[in-house]
C-alpha cells in the first residue's frame, strides 16, 4: 500500500496543507464540518493504488492557515482555493469528490470550471438550488436550526469547545447509526483539530459567511459534468427528500442512497461508498449487499 505523504501547497494567498496517496489521476477530496482531511482516511487507502488521491484541509481547518474575519469564507473565495490547489498541484483535469461543506464546494466549482472536471461525487449534501428550496419548507427548517445559532457571536466556539471539546465528538457519535465506526482515536483526532488555534471560529465562519452570500450569484443552469450524489438515509441534518428533482440541474446524474447510514456515510459505509465510487469511475460493479433506490 501506498504511504501517506503530509505537505502543503499555497492558494489564493493561503497556505494549506494535505494529505496525499498515491499515483495517477488527480481524485481530490474536500471535507466537511466539523472535520479535516482524516473523514477520507478510508478512501485514501482504497483508492491509493491507481489514483493520486489528495485530501486537503480546507482553509480554517486543522492545520491549514486560519484568515480572520467572515468575508474570507465565503463560497466564491473558497472555489478559488480548490482552483489554486489544483494548478499547485500540477493537474489540469481530475475528479473532485466533497461531502458536506466540501460537497457545497464541489457542487460550486463544478458550474464554475465544469471544463476541469473529469467527474464530480457528492456526498450527503443537496444540489444548491434544492438546499435553498428545502430551507424555505419547516421541516428542513428545523433539521438546520444549527445554522441560525452559528451566527450568534462567540458563543458557538464556547459551546464547541466546552468539556474538552465533547460537542465535537457527539456531532459524530449521536449522529452515526453504527457507533463502532468511530473509534476513541477518531474522536480524538476531530476534538485535537478542532483545538488548533483559531479553528473553531474559523469553522463556524462558514457558516456566518452564509449571509454574505456569493459575489458570482449565477443561476444553477444545468450541469454538463457526470456526477455521483451518494446520500445515506439516515441524515439527522439533511432529509432524504432534498435529493429528489437533482436531476433538473444535473444533465448525467447518478444518484445512489445507502439504508441505515448516517450523514457521515464515507466513515460509516466505506465499503459501500468506494464501491458505488467504483462502478461510478469504471472500475466495476458496487458490491451485492448495497441497496440502493428511491424514497
Amino acid at each position: 500500500m501506498a504511504h501517506r505523504q503530509q505537505r502543503f501547497l499555497e492558494t489564493n494567498g493561503l497556505r494549506l496543507h494535505y494529505v496525499t496517496q498515491g499515483q495517477g489521476p488527480l481524485l481530490l477530496f474536500l471535507h466537511g464540518f466539523p472535520e479535516f482531511w482524516y473523514s477520507w482516511r478510508h478512501q485514501l487507502d482504497y483508492f491509493a493504488d491507481r489514483y493520486t488521491c489528495v485530501a486537503l484541509d480546507l482553509r480554517g481547518y486543522n492545520e491549514s492557515d486560519k484568515p480572520p474575519g467572515v468575508a474570507a469564507y465565503r463560497l466564491d473565495v473558497l472555489v478559488e482555493d480548490v482552483r489554486g490547489a489544483i494548478a499547485a498541484l500540477g493537474y489540469d483535469h481530475l475528479t473532485l469528490v466533497g461531502h458536506d461543506w466540501g460537497g457545497a464546494i464541489a457542487w460550486a466549482f463544478a458550474y464554475a470550471y465544469p471544463e476541469l472536471l473529469r467527474s464530480l461525487v457528492v456526498m450527503n449534501i443537496p444540489h444548491p438550488a434544492r438546499f435553498a428550496e428545502g430551507l424555505r419548507t419547516p421541516q428542513q427548517l428545523a433539521r438546520s436550526w444549527y445554522i441560525a445559532a452559528f451566527q450568534l457571536p462567540l458563543l458557538p466556539e464556547l459551546a464547541l469547545a466546552a468539556g474538552d471539546y465533547w460537542a465535537i465528538g457527539q456531532i459524530f457519535q449521536a449522529m452515526a447509526v453504527d457507533k463502532s465506526a468511530f473509534s476513541a482515536a477518531d474522536l480524538r483526532a476531530y476534538k485535537t483539530a478542532a483545538a488548533k488555534p483559531g479553528a473553531l471560529t474559523a469553522m463556524v465562519n462558514y457558516y456566518r459567511a452564509l449571509l454574505l452570500g456569493d459575489r458570482r450569484q449565477q443561476p444553477w443552469g444545468i450541469l454538463p459534468v457526470p456526477t455521483l450524489l451518494i446520500w445515506g438515509e439516515d441524515d439527522a441534518a439533511l432529509g432524504k427528500e432534498l435529493t429528489l428533482g437533482t436531476e433538473a440541474y444535473v444533465s448525467d446524474l447518478r444518484l445512489r442512497y445507502i439504508p441505515h447510514c448516517s450523514h457521515w456515510v464515507q466513515q460509516e459505509q466505506p465499503g459501500q461508498v468506494n464501491g458505488l465510487m467504483d462502478e461510478f469511475l469504471g472500475r466495476g460493479a458496487p458490491p451485492c449487499a448495497l441497496t440502493v433506490g428511491g424514497l
